[in-house]
């Protein structure tokens, strides 16, 4: 029996503290897709931040999620959407919303649904935007001594050897991961390695552009390699093998819930570490998040510390961990 629902869909934009500057890309807010699925009696939240380097900005996410919007309200099921939707934002705050509209109708919580342990706190890197290399030692001294850190680089090999220096020399006891954005061919990365390496770097996210995958074939890793903007589906995962030791999982790139977790899954039969990120958003974003971080062994869930304000109730960061309050979502 189909289950007849409203759909609302809104835009809301949140600004950040100061601008937050990666490889290639500044930014000062995020775009968010809200999405409320109601059955009359219980109302299902999401929201989406979309995929920046896939297009997937709010207007495309606006744009796909009206177009499914007449099925939804038919009766789609929350395991329709993966044919309705391809993965990115839109599918992200639909499946959220689902997710948290039927925990609502069964009384029971999403990690119980999703057949997981109840959640605990989870430990959770800080990320220092690209900056100069004194502001951002400056900045690791500023952040909660007992977060990991996760360090943004630009792709200029000189600044960055001069940034995880000035970290880690600010901080020498603290885990460093490094985020290359895509900013490195394979030439510039095979003199980046020895210094992340000198420096006690824990990973490497995402050192060459996506597409160039192959480059990696045959180097060796001295360090864990991450893959984000190469892992974006679940189909992308197998591929990793040989190439990456870690698959960041983000449900706006995914397209939700059902599919990160399936990821999680699957990454680990395939013998992959697993990690959850995040595309700046509230903590609406971050509470589905925290559910399949129960599943990861990295965690990087501080995108509402970015922001100029978040939602109430909202997730806490204290002593280098995220809680997420069951009030929030799910």
């Amino acid at each position: 029996m189909t289950q007849e629902l409203t759909l609302d869909l809104r835009v809301e934009r949140f600004p950040y503290h100061q601008p937050f500057r990666i490889s290639g890309h500044v930014f000062t807010e995020t775009a968010l897709l809200v999405a409320e699925l109601s059955d009359g009696t219980h109302v299902g939240r999401g929201e989406g931040a979309g995929v920046y380097y896939l297009g997937d900005d709010i207007g495309h996410m606006l744009a796909e999620a009206t177009r499914v919007r007449n099925a939804i309200e038919r009766g789609a099921a929350r395991a329709d959407l993966q044919q309705l939707l391809p993965p990115g934002g839109a599918r992200n705050a639909l499946d959220c919303a689902y997710w948290d509209l039927e925990a609502k109708q069964a009384g029971r919580p999403v990690w119980e649904l999703a057949g997981l342990k109840p959640p605990r706190a989870l430990r959770s890197t800080l990320t220092l935007g690209a900056d100069s290399a004194g502001n951002m030692a400056k900045a690791a001294l500023a952040i909660d001594p007992e977060a990991p850190i996760k360090v943004k680089l630009t792709g200029d090999l000189s600044d960055d050897i001069a940034r995880v220096v000035a970290i880690r020399t600010a901080r020498p006891h603290a885990w460093i991961g490094v985020d290359a954005n895509q900013g490195y061919d394979i030439a510039t990365l095979a003199k980046l390695l020895p210094v992340l390496v000198d420096t006690k770097v824990a990973q490497l996210e995402q050192p060459l552009k996506r597409g160039r995958e192959a480059d990696l074939d045959g180097l060796k890793r001295p360090l864990p390699f991450v893959a984000d903007e190469s892992a974006v589906t679940l189909a992308d995962t197998a591929t990793l093998v040989g190439r990456f030791d870690v698959v960041n999982i983000k449900l706006d790139k995914c397209g939700g819930l059902t599919e990160g977790l399936a990821i999680a899954r699957q990454a680990r039969k395939l013998g992959l570490e697993v990690m959850v990120g995040n595309m700046m958003g509230t903590s609406l974003s971050m509470a589905p998040s925290f559910v399949l971080g129960q599943l990861c062994d990295i965690v990087d869930l501080d995108g509402p510390t970015f922001l100029a304000r978040d939602r109430v109730p909202a997730v806490e960061y204290r002593g280098g961990m995220i809680h997420c309050p069951a009030e929030i979502w799910g």
